[in-house]
């Protein structure tokens, strides 16, 4: 098997830990301990010290998938698989799906995995590439003339890493449609899902087709990146199963611990969910005020998710400018070159408001300085 580097993920891994001001977090604001303790509202610590350490379900903790199928309107507790975060359930899609040759229509830009891991296992991946001027959305008829008699599996992600584009509900339909018309399957990675800026709101897909395949984190939006869960939803049993299998080589169970923390945070869903828009609404506020007071900056604003693609028009390339931001500015954020697209930069919103306004800042003054040495 041959794999491409992940480059958001090396990038990152080279960098992030050099940075004063972080502003390239897609997880809002990470729970401290005691901070989700509190939000809990009972004594879970001493529950936990009469835990045994022991293995746990192999599709996750059943009082966790109860927790987890109330997200949605049709799924039950059965048609959700706990998995060590959205990474390892789109792999675990991936790895259960798709043979050699097999072919793939994936969006692109997107986070990396989901059109290199395809690739890795042999598949044939067709790019539907996103355009800035379409608002980072999918073409309609450009993904219908892609996907025919042999594709296998249709990959999107909704809300979009690393726009902040959001399908809306007649889109998802028609993108459904064309999936359920060719045979195919449908992989939407909601890993953002629920965190709608604008008071939109978009179904799940796997409410809406039993031929779709979701995936979410654990991290994104409600703020646990460090207990490493995600899931994986669908209506089609009989794909869960055939998942189950191939899990068996490969993970078996997750921490007992963790899950029975998941638990009882799921419990307290809507508060999370109401503390994360809180924190990424007052940031969006300041990286608004930011990109929309320089002319050299243009944006599709996000609607929905942690992260936004803003551009620019200087004469520096995306590396370039984000090494030199860290180097001379202690900022730290990710350049378009990770996502196949330059003179873009990925801005993750998700961090404290205290040091994203300060990385705000300090990316302002930054800018504003190599803007005026190129005039």
């Amino acid at each position: 098997m041959k794999v491409k580097p992940f480059l958001v993920e090396r990038f990152m891994s080279s960098y992030e830990h050099l940075a004063k001001f972080n502003i390239a977090e897609t997880c809002v604001a990470p729970f401290k301990l005691s901070e989700l303790l509190s939000l809990i509202g009972k004594d879970l610590m001493e529950e936990l010290r009469d835990l045994v350490l022991d293995y746990g379900y192999t599709e996750g903790l059943p009082e966790l998938r109860e927790g987890i199928a109330k997200l949605y309107r049709k799924l039950e507790p059965d048609e959700i698989l706990v998995t060590k975060g959205a990474i390892d359930a789109n792999f675990q899609v991936f790895y259960t799906l798709l043979e050699p040759g097999d072919k793939v229509v994936s969006i692109f830009p997107a986070y990396q995995q989901l059109y290199s891991a395809p690739e890795s296992l042999g598949a044939e991946v067709d790019l539907l590439e996103l355009k800035e001027e379409e608002s980072w959305l999918p073409n309609l008829e450009e993904l219908e003339r892609k996907v025919d008699e042999r594709t296998k599996l249709v990959v999107i992600n909704n809300p979009h890493n690393p726009t902040g584009s959001l399908i809306d509900e007649k889109t998802l339909r028609e993108i459904i449609r064309i999936v359920e018309d060719s045979g195919s399957r449908l992989l939407c990675d909601e890993s953002y899902h629920g965190l709608f800026l604008d008071g939109s709101s978009v179904p799940s897909a796997a409410d809406l087709s039993e031929r779709a395949v979701v995936t979410r984190s654990f991290s994104k939006p409600l703020s646990l990146t460090g207990l490493r869960l995600g899931w994986i939803a669908t209506r089609d049993r009989e794909l869960i199963e055939e998942i189950k299998l191939r899990r068996d080589y490969m993970s078996i169970s997750n921490s007992v611990l963790v899950e029975r923390i998941a638990a009882e945070a799921m419990k307290n869903v809507e508060r999370i969910y109401e503390r994360s828009l809180q924190i990424l609404r007052r940031n969006l506020s300041s990286l608004r005020q930011l990109i929309e007071s320089r002319d050299y900056l243009h944006w599709v604003p996000p609607r929905a998710g942690s992260v936004a693609f803003p551009g620019y028009d200087l004469d520096i390339g995306s590396e370039e400018l984000a090494l030199r931001l860290l180097k001379e500015k202690g900022t730290f954020l990710v350049p378009g070159s990770c996502f196949g697209i330059e003179r873009h930069l990925r801005i993750g919103f998700g961090a404290r408001p205290e040091v994203f306004e300060e990385g705000v800042r300090r990316l302002g003054e930054f800018l504003d300085s190599i803007s005026k040495v190129g005039k």
